[in-house]
């Protein structure tokens, strides 16, 4: 997971992913970029149109929310509320 963070063209997953990956990074930061080759391309990786529509929603809602949160002034949670969470409460992995 650290190494797709860092650099998903540099991690050690699959073609597939990294088409997959690549996509998304285009719809996140050049989404007016986005045309149908680009989809096509995912299908001849071997992703399912299903597949494509989940990871696709995953981006749209997490750019959704980042940018409520942003225009609407939420502050940020304090400082070491993250760790206190985990402490208290566990790490819930997405494993």
């Amino acid at each position: 997971m650290d190494a797709v963070c860092r650099d998903f063209r540099s991690a050690p997953i699959s073609e597939k992913e990294k088409a997959l990956f690549g996509y998304l990074e285009r719809l996140t930061l050049d989404p007016g970029s986005m045309r149908q080759e680009h989809a096509d391309a995912l299908k001849a990786a071997g992703w399912a149109d299903a597949d494509v529509f989940d990871a696709v929603s995953v981006v749209a809602l997490f750019s959704f929310f980042n940018r409520w949160i942003d225009g609407c002034g939420v502050p940020d949670v304090p400082a070491g509320w993250y760790d206190a969470r985990v402490k208290a409460m566990g790490d819930f992995k997405y494993s």
